[in-house]
């Protein structure tokens, strides 16, 4: 009995073998690149941000000498976390907006998924045509929004032109982009159910307290995506400016990831820039660990007891 019983469990043991075989065979294309282009540059990175690597010459170990520099860089690298605090501003606005439209939208009504349609579309125009489209919208001598405030007898900013009033106008451009967040609000407007407004009609609650009481609540997790999502993507702000300004002028429009840029592909400073993404790694993790923790108070899910 001994012996057909390791027989038995060697025979079960080569099957689990060979199976497993099998399933690493069928992964390896994904596991390859992953190692490759994943887990290999993310390791590499963290090394080069040690050394002074200028990509035609071997890397030199210099310690912690790059980002002691750049925390000393008080001409573009402070310049740029300012640039990039900036739009943050943005973040909110976005998300009202966005919230705004999808409520606005989110009736019966014929013809309704055109205007869902028309405020969508924005949201998936390529980066690059979006900014070309809007220097010539935000043009201080020929562009649309200066001849609309010069018909209403109001002399329009210069805009990209203009240290204060680039940044500005970077976030009126993203702002016409909301749709993108339009859709997911509404989608998740849609499931809330109507049992909880016909609930809180009979306790006598009025418009405004059915919206913050019933949908805000029930679409909470819908909010919080979206403020994770944003809050990384505006640590990341780089094609609208790369192709708009390049940084100008005198500087306003340098944000992190555009001199993260310009260190690795301009200056070839690749340990310097391995140095900022992980600096930017680090921000980005901590911005996202902290909403994480405070959506304990403000994020509620179905069957969730509070």
């Amino acid at each position: 009995m001994d012996i057909r019983f390791r027989l038995r469990r060697a025979r079960v043991n080569k099957a689990e073998r060979r199976a497993i075989a099998t399933g690493l065979l069928f992964v390896s294309p994904w596991l390859i690149g992953f190692i490759v282009f994943t887990v290999y540059p993310v390791i590499a990175s963290a090394y080069l941000s040690f050394t002074d690597f200028r990509v035609l010459s071997p890397p030199r170990w210099v310690g912690l000498a790059n980002y002691q520099a750049l925390l000393a860089d008080h001409d573009y690298f402070w310049p740029s976390m300012v640039n990039t605090a900036f739009m943050f501003l943005e973040l909110p606005i976005g998300l009202v907006m966005g919230l705004a439209l999808a409520m606005l939208l989110d009736v019966k009504l014929r013809g309704i998924a055109i205007y869902r349609t028309i405020f969508y579309i924005p949201s998936i125009v390529p980066v690059v045509a979006n900014a070309v489209l809007w220097l010539w919208v935000l043009n201080p001598e020929h562009g649309l929004v200066n001849a609309a405030l010069r018909a209403l007898h109001i002399v329009g900013p210069p805009w990209m032109a203009s240290p204060a009033w680039s940044k500005p106008g970077m976030i009126l451009m993203d702002l016409w982009g909301v749709g993108g967040g339009m859709v997911i609000y509404l989608a998740a407007l849609q499931q809330v159910p109507q049992s909880l407004y016909e609930a809180a009609s009979l306790d006598g609650a009025n418009g405004w307290q059915k919206i913050w009481f019933v949908t805000l609540p029930s679409i909470s997790p819908v909010i919080f995506f979206n403020l994770i999502m944003g809050v990384i993507g505006t640590f990341q702000y780089f094609a609208q400016t790369f192709v708009m300004t390049n940084g100008g002028p005198n500087n306003s429009t340098l944000f992190y990831a555009l001199y993260l840029y310009q260190n690795a592909f301009q200056y070839f400073r690749m340990g310097t820039a391995c140095a900022m993404a992980w600096i930017l790694f680090l921000i980005t993790l901590l911005a996202t660990v902290l909403v994480f923790k405070s959506s304990a108070r403000w994020v509620y899910y179905e069957g969730e007891a509070k």
